[in-house]
Parts: structure tokens; sequence; C-alpha cells
């Protein structure tokens, strides 16, 4: 068995948030195609759980979104 690469994954492009149990230190990345399907998972997660936006991910790098 080799070992585990050190390089970090690339994310793919889109947008990004992370959704958390509330209280928790740690969570789950989702990541949507538009800004509208993002609003709408934001919507749908934000009564049971803590929601961090990440931002956009264009070409392997995060971008902030205006306006959120």
């Amino acid at each position: 068995m080799g070992r585990p690469s050190s390089k970090p994954k690339d994310l793919k492009d889109g947008f990004y948030i992370e959704v958390r149990n509330k209280n928790s230190s740690t969570g789950v990345k989702i990541r949507r195609d538009t800004k509208e399907q993002l609003q709408e998972a934001i919507e749908e997660y934000k009564e049971s759980k803590d929601i961090v936006v990440l931002g956009e991910s264009r070409n392997g790098k995060m971008h902030e979104i205006p306006g959120l």
C-alpha cells in the first residue's frame, strides 16, 4: 500500500457552502452549479444547520461571491 497524497484536492468549478451541525467545528462542503441553486440550498438548511458560504471556485481558485 502506498502512502496517501499530500496535495489537496482541486475543487470543481461551482459555488460552495459548508453545512455544519449547530455548535460543531467541522461540516460538509456542498457544491452547486449556479448562484440560484446555492440560494435554494441555503434556504433549505438554514433552519436546522449552521451555514458558512465558502465562495465560488473557478479554475481551482476560490473567489468571494458578491451580494452574499
